[in-house]
């Protein structure tokens, strides 16, 4: 096989950087080519799809195409954040694929001058009954909990799926939140001729090579011969670097800061002389190395972790090194920026490698794939009136999709930094305080990529709506998302298909939702044979709590005799919800709907009644229906409920019907009628379905009596669910 198909490049990949060089490339070279062109690195399938999202918003400072997006939310502070992908790693080795993504992008993070403050985790996996899904599940949780407890950043939220779809091809989504002083936010770029160029943090091995390249493929089923492509992460050692950025950058005559992720020093440096518009040329032999006799190649592809690249305003240099000497961590001149548009690598007197950083980043292919539209599935019948309805909350309250995931967050240290303001399995989104100010942040991550398969369009703006809806209901205003959108093989036109449908749902939802898209990842190929994932676009979104002693809002019914309303139209399809799942396996029924401008309506509203005074509660409904955010309010609260009301729905489609933009909500006897009134004049449906009372749930619909259990039974069915799958 010729070496350049060997690296992931095409035959016409391959004659396109001869051809733009006039000359073959030698080994280096090619190597620097591959992973620049990768998938995973140049988004060649994907960006002429995603230039169509808006990135555009009044609160966004930095959107696409930095190490991460920034929104602006007053006294001259911002919020960055992005989320990345590490599902290739984690199928491998979970616990070190998991830990080095966390690890990673805490990194784009602090890249950015931003401290980290919170991590996020977005995972998916087969069931649970497999013994492999259950090694990758625990080794992934492990790896998570690893990697952000010793660093110390607070693991706060997340969301976990377990779907057939994902047996053979997990995915571990990491986010990270970060706070930054606008008047100190850092670039990733590369000016000023004559600038040194410094690599700092740890030494360079052989761990990673090519594990951009690695990323871009499908998984085969020989895929443990793919473990040198998974790298080996060091938190204390990232610590020490964390501290060591942010202090230099707060000494000042940094001119540029970048994460060395993937693709190592050859992304690094192309991306920033990019932005730039510098050449660069970089000494491998200063590199400071953990192995012996390491190549040109292997040090221009190594993904080690915990190494940043700096570059700094000459004659500053050696006291930026100082800094990095007094956290223990190497700090080396590697190079210096020059004139031009080269990358220019040397090894000793050798010039190794000579490409314009055009060939690089501006240069890589940009495909218009052939892509098929789906179709509608064909759908089937059921009759769900036969389901027991108290039978059916009980087994929900026991699906692995729905159950507390305690098993999860119990192992994150989520109160570190002692600004965690609302615990895991509390919430719809956790909330961090910022010292020193009355603000909170609400952050999020979702996604249901079972919805997606199913409606792509329709399931994309479920996504972003359902993630908005998650920061609503805690009395935050959402400011930007972020996105990691994980899909099987591009280059077939049906997985193609789905992509583009995608975009344009998220398009849609964020420009009516009016929530920008400040950056994020995507990642194709997650296939195993001729099996793909779901389409899974998982959102991640920030969202601003002005006050939070009088704005945030609870999820838990506290007061007895509170009166329990719902908000939003309840519609009744139970197409592709969990209680479908359960009884009827996977028939197809039409999906519920989406109902956007309802959302955005929602979304206003529950700030505003939070303001002045008129509900005590609000949680929105999702996996298992009305049924099961009516019991997570009750547990959150350990509240009883007494429900009574009527509706032309049959009794199992009203309260296990998934519809997103519903949202029950608790209210003072006094403040009911006030309440009514001004849900009446924003034009959103509302109705009064019982109070907060007793020790049972009890449910009664149309005169007749469909639930009745006691809150202590199904609690304990709830909080032990996931504990049981794993025995």
């Amino acid at each position: 096989m010729a070496k350049w198909r060997e690296m992931g490049l095409t035959d016409a990949e391959y004659r396109k950087i001869v051809q733009y060089l006039n000359r073959e490339p030698n080994e280096v070279e090619l190597g620097m080519c591959a992973v620049m062109w990768s998938e995973h690195c140049s988004y060649k399938s994907s960006k002429l799809h995603l230039k169509k999202l808006p990135t555009r918003g009044p609160a966004v400072v930095q959107g696409p195409g930095e190490n991460a997006g920034v929104v602006d939310i007053g006294e001259g502070l911002g919020i960055a954040f992005k989320i990345e992908s590490h599902n290739h790693p984690s199928a491998i080795e979970p616990y070190q694929g998991a830990a080095t993504g966390v690890g990673g992008i805490i990194r784009d993070i602090f890249a950015m001058g931003a401290r980290p403050i919170a991590l996020l985790d977005s995972l998916r996996f087969g069931k649970l009954d497999s013994s492999r899904v259950r090694h990758l599940f625990t080794g992934v949780v492990a790896g998570i909990a690893g990697y952000g407890n010793c660093i110390g950043i607070p693991t706060v939220a997340g969301d976990v799926y377990f779907q057939e779809s994902y047996e053979e091809n997990p995915l571990v989504n990491a986010m990270c939140v970060g706070l930054v002083e606008l008047s100190k936010l850092k670039k990733g770029v590369a000016t000023g001729i004559g600038n040194p160029v410094l690599l700092v943090g740890a030494t360079t091995g052989r761990d990673g090579i090519h594990g951009a390249t690695f990323a871009s493929e499908e998984l085969s089923q020989d895929g443990e011969d793919k473990r040198p492509a998974v790298q080996v992460g060091d938190p204390f050692m990232e610590k020490l670097l964390l501290e060591a950025c942010l202090e230099a950058l707060e000494y000042g005559h940094i001119v540029g800061m970048q994460d060395l992720g993937a693709a190592g020093l050859t992304s690094s440096s192309s991306e920033m002389a990019a932005r730039g518009n510098s050449g660069l040329r970089l000494y491998l032999d200063r590199v400071p190395l953990r192995e012996e006799g390491m190549t040109p190649y292997e040090i221009m592809l190594s993904e080690s972790q915990e190494r940043m690249l700096l570059v700094v305003e000459k004659g500053y240099e050696e006291e930026i090194i100082k800094i990095f000497k007094k956290w223990d961590l190497n700090a080396v001149v590697v190079g210096e920026i020059t004139a031009g548009e080269d990358i220019e690598i040397f090894f000793g007197n050798d010039c190794v490698a000579k490409l314009p950083y055009r060939l690089l980043t501006d240069e890589a292919p940009v495909y218009d794939r052939p892509y098929l539209i789906p179709e509608n599935k064909n759908f089937g019948k059921i009759d769900p009136v036969e389901v027991d309805c108290g039978e059916a909350l009980r087994l929900l309250l026991q699906n692995p999709n729905i159950v507390r995931k305690n098993y999860v967050y119990e192992q994150y240290d989520h109160q570190v930094g002692i600004n965690t303001v609302v615990k895991p399995g509390y919430s719809d989104a956790a909330v961090l305080r910022l010292k020193g100010t009355k603000k909170g942040v609400a952050v999020k991550t979702d996604g249901n990529g079972r919805y997606v398969y199913q409606n792509p369009r329709e399931g994309a703006k479920r996504a972003v709506l359902e993630t908005a809806l998650n920061l609503a209901v805690t009395g935050a205003k959402p400011l930007g998302l972020t996105n990691c959108l994980n899909f099987g093989n591009p280059e077939k036109p049906e997985i193609m298909g789905q992509f583009v449908e995608v975009i344009a749902g998220m398009k849609e939802a964020c420009e009516i939702l009016n929530i920008p898209v400040t950056g994020g990842n995507v990642s194709f190929y997650n296939e195993t044979g001729e099996k793909a994932i779901y389409p899974t676009p998982v959102i991640g979104m920030v969202g601003l709590i002005d006050d939070l002693e009088t704005e945030l809002i609870p999820m838990a019914f506290k007061t007895e005799g509170d009166l329990i309303y719902l908000l939003g139209e309840p519609t009744g399809e139970l197409g592709q919800s969990e209680f479908l799942k359960e009884f009827f396996g996977d028939v197809l029924v039409p999906v519920p709907p989406v109902d956007l401008q309802e959302g955005k309506k929602i979304i206003e509203l529950l700030p505003l009644l939070k303001k002045q005074g008129l509900i005590n509660s609000a949680h929105d409904v999702s996996e298992g229906g009305i049924a099961v955010s009516l019991c997570e309010a009750a547990f959150a609260g350990n509240k009883g409920v007494n429900l009574d009301f009527t509706t032309p729905l049959l009794p199992q489609e009203f309260l296990f019907s998934e519809k997103i933009g519903l949202v029950v909500v608790s209210v003072s006897k006094e403040k009911a009628k006030e309440f009514e009134e001004a849900v009446k004049t924003s034009g959103i449906g509302l109705l009064k379905l019982g109070k907060v009372e007793g020790e049972e749930i009890v449910i009664k619909i149309n005169g007749r009596v469909e639930i009745e259990e006691k809150l202590f039974k199904l609690k304990a069915l709830y909080e032990g669910g996931l504990a049981w799958a794993l025995k």
